[in-house]
């Protein structure tokens, strides 16, 4: 692995043989890391919105399915 630094971004180099989808998730991590990085919000905010819009996503399919 070769890692380097430019003046505007920083350049990893990795051998061919490396696992996609893992690197996928590393990936996806290091965009989370990038979005979030100038963000104010607490864990406790963001699990409470992942709660609500969970139970009113489920709300929604047991409506749609008659459950």
């Amino acid at each position: 692995m070769i890692l380097e630094r430019t003046k505007n971004e920083i350049l990893v180099r990795l051998p061919s043989n490396i696992d996609l989808s893992e690197l996928q998730d590393m990936i996806d991590y290091l965009k989370y890391k990038e979005l979030t990085s100038n963000s104010k919000a607490k864990q406790k905010d963001a699990d409470k919105l992942a709660e609500d819009t969970n139970a009113l996503m489920w709300g929604e399919i047991k409506k749609q399915r008659n459950l």
